[in-house]
């Protein structure tokens, strides 16, 4: 790097500081110590490593930047304007500002050149080793000896903070374990937090914990040597049998009067120390969002370089096209998000005359999918045999990168293990699932709910639904779990009521490209013949399951293993000439969604007897049953019993449900 480049780079540099610093000043919020101190290593990074096209922010082949550290997105946000994304100085002086483009922390879908919506510390780390999981496993199936299409790194930018996340640690440990040699992460160690320096609370060996992970760890001594941080991204790269961590020193608020400060953190600087911070940087004091044209003349060359990754892919994907045209396709509808033709013709509706559990049900599903769909990959928390989820004529996915390994061994890392399938889905190219027992997706929480923020393309099964778990007691079994799941905006909640139930929500799960979650049971259900149960009906989230002539006297409504119990209970009560509609609610989320004229005519506004059986929490259940109707829930912990005799005591029966219901049409 000759002194004339050198020069530039610091310019460059120091405009993404100013412009970072100001952005928060206007606004008066936002972050501007990470930015004065991590700018250097992010545009070294993004200047001289980072192949990436602006001028098509998706571009598959791309590298991929997870910005871990979300809470510094003024830099971020400085650095996509610098380097000629869609990003304008405008959007920059709008930050954190109603209807903005910039918002506080990143959020995919909504900033040209945002990979994953960051701020939760350790989110992004565990994101970016789904990314780069999803590469191998992707190079894995369409690269050629001749022609490598899938071949890209992931990068990161992470903090203390997401360091001291345990989801950090259970994500390092899994990427250690697959040796992901393309996952290289930067590491800004600033012995900063909000509340002081990190010695209150964070005392641990970085580089050994990491070492001791199996991860390949740099260090760099000085946050503003740009040759040094080159050097040590280079070797990263060089090695590729394992992550790497480059343990960047810097400090918090460089060139303020509030450096290495906890007042650097999470407050703009105030007017006097940003005169000063000018000062220190000989940056104009009399212009704000000021960048010298020398920098916009430099980054314009440097972004026709930055597009000629993107054409020269294109060229080896035209010659890939020509020899392996199948696998061409295969390829372009995997990236578009687009399913095979016939991808659900080997689904094979279940027999009424076997009852079986959801879980077993939706194993069976599952694997008649992944003949069809190619890019199907997931796994679980270390409960494969008992969740059902393993796709049975597939690999594992491991470390020696011989084989497309479709069955992911996540460990006993439930939070890790949800964000990283986040992780896979952002990536793009394939349909990712995560499984465990539904008690376990407490741990798995704010992984859900970020993939609801992000509308990413994850699912996730959870069995063991109830108190039907039986034996294992209170621990293991959800009560107030579905109706938490149900209160996170944008994820769509499935709870089948048998097999074939099961079956259509398997279908709508990789067909609707958003997150779902598949709710299943570990006990043996009655199976009803598809007719009674319906994929249309099923896919409006409840409908008509039974009906009676004219207008009913009651109606009951249920999802899940319920639902036995109202049909049950029906035949019972017609013998008094009760007439009862039976209702299947198997997602309040898609039944939410309907019109007002459909969901009138599965529950008529007139008819106000109405009963709901659901085996967790009665809390929402009044808003669909009406004032006057009567909920069957457990608002309660379960016990330790098996688990048709807990069903029986805590009073979901047939018997139950008839009794509940005749003391209704008493009133």
């Amino acid at each position: 790097m000759t002194d004339d480049d050198k020069c530039i780079d610091q310019l460059v540099i120091d405009s993404i500081r100013m412009l970072a610093v100001e952005a928060i000043e206007k606004a008066n919020s936002g972050h501007p110590g990470l930015p004065l101190g991590l700018s250097p290593a992010a545009y070294i990074l993004w200047k001289q490593f980072l192949r990436h096209n602006p001028r098509n922010p998706n571009w598959m082949n791309r590298d991929r930047f997870v910005f871990s550290a979300g809470h510094g997105s003024a830099m971020l946000y400085a650095l996509l304007h610098i380097f000629g994304y869609d990003v304008s100085l405008d959007d920059l002086k709008n930050f954190r500002q109603w209807q903005s483009r910039t918002p506080g922390h990143p959020e995919y879908g909504m900033t040209p050149g945002v990979e994953a919506t960051a701020g939760p510390l350790g989110q992004g780390f565990a994101m970016g080793v789904g990314m780069a999981m999803a590469e191998r496993f992707l190079a894995q199936i369409f690269n050629k000896q001749d022609m490598q299409i899938v071949d890209h790194y992931t990068y990161g930018i992470v903090s203390d903070g997401d360091l001291m996340e345990g989801i950090s640690y259970e994500a390092a440990s899994i990427a250690g374990y697959h040796k992901l040699g393309k996952l290289i992460y930067l590491y800004d160690d600033n012995d900063i937090s909000i509340d002081g320096s990190t010695d209150l609370t964070f005392s641990e060996d970085v580089q050994k914990r990491f070492e001791a992970l199996h991860w390949h760890v740099v260090n760099v001594a000085d946050g503003n040597n740009l040759d040094a941080m080159a050097k040590a991204i280079k070797e990263a790269q060089s090695v590729k049998d394992q992550p790497s961590l480059i343990i960047i020193k810097t400090h918090i608020g460089f060139g303020s009067p509030k450096q290495d400060h906890e007042s650097s953190h999470g407050a703009p600087l105030g007017s006097d120390a940003l005169a000063k911070t000018k000062e220190f940087y000989s940056w104009p004091q009399d212009k704000s969002f000021y960048v010298p044209d020398s920098v916009y003349d430099y980054m314009k060359k440097n972004l026709n370089t930055m597009n000629q990754f993107e054409e020269e892919w294109n060229g080896l994907f035209r010659k890939y096209s020509a020899s392996y045209k199948a696998d061409a396709q295969k390829f372009t509808d995997a990236k578009n998000n687009v399913l095979p033709d016939g991808w659900d013709k080997g689904l094979k509706a279940f027999d009424p005359a076997k009852g079986q559990a959801t879980r077993d049900a939706s194993g069976t599903v599952m694997n008649q999918l992944a003949e069809f769909i190619p890019n199907i990959i997931g796994g679980s928390a270390d409960l494969a045999s008992s969740v059902k989820t393993i796709l049975k004529s597939y690999p594992v996915f491991n470390a020696s990168g011989t084989t497309a390994g479709r069955n992911i061994h996540f460990g006993i890392r439930e939070h890790a293990m949800g964000s990283i399938t986040n992780g896979l889905a952002l990536h793009g190219g394939v349909i990712p699932y995560a499984s465990t027992f539904f008690v376990f997706s407490d741990y798995m929480r704010p992984s859900l709910r970020m993939a609801a923020i992000m509308k990413v393309h994850s699912i996730f099964v959870f069995s063991h639904d109830s108190i039907g778990v039986g034996e294992d007691g209170p621990t293991h079994q959800p009560i107030e779990h579905l109706m938490s799941l149900r209160a996170i905006p944008g994820l769509t909640v499935l709870r089948p009521a048998d097999a074939n139930e099961t079956l259509f929500a398997w279908k709508y799960a990789v067909s609707s490209k958003k997150p779902v979650v598949l709710i299943l049971t570990r006990q043996k259900l009655p199976v009803m013949p598809v007719g009674m149960v319906t994929e249309d009906g099923f896919r409006r989230g409840a409908y008509i399951l039974d009906d009676c002539a004219g207008t009913p006297d009651i109606i009951m409504i249920s999802s899940g293993s319920e639902v036995q119990h109202i049909v049950e209970a029906k035949k019972i009560m017609a013998k008094n000439n009760v007439k009862v509609r039976l209702v299947s609610m198997p997602s309040w989320e898609l039944f939410e969604h309907q019109p007002a004229e459909y969901k009138a005519t599965v529950l008529p506004p007139k008819v106000s007897k109405r009963l709901a059986i659901e085996a967790g929490t009665s809390l929402g259940w009044q808003k669909w049953v009406g004032d006057q109707g009567i909920v069957i829930g457990i608002d309660h912990f379960g016990a330790s019993a098996p688990g048709d005799l807990l069903m029986e005591k805590f009073g979901f029966t047939a018997q139950s449900v008839v009794e509940k219901a005749q003391c209704l049409l008493n009133k």
